[in-house]
């Protein structure tokens, strides 16, 4: 498995492997997506990072979050802003 050096944090190395920068990417690819109300986009690019990586906690939040905006649409003045309605 290789793994990128991301700098040093109180003077020890931190690396990340190629795996996680992966689900990273898909994971602000999804993001970008879901920011553009492009629910079905996001979905997609959430579910490749889970394939990757299927204890990313934040790809799974997503992952509803995305299921229930493309069954009930927020309005169009939209801030991203995701509202429970349930506990």
């Amino acid at each position: 498995m290789h793994s990128r050096d991301l700098g040093k944090d109180n003077g020890e190395v931190l690396l990340i492997t190629e795996a996680k920068q992966k689900v990273l990417e898909k994971f602000a690819e999804g993001r970008r997506y879901y920011k553009m109300m492009d629910f079905a986009k996001a979905l997609q690019a959430f579910e490749e990072a889970l394939a990757i990586d299927p204890e990313d906690g934040p790809s799974k939040v997503y992952i509803d979050r995305c299921k229930f905006y493309l069954q009930n649409p927020p309005p169009e003045d939209w801030d991203g802003v995701f509202i429970m309605k349930t506990k």
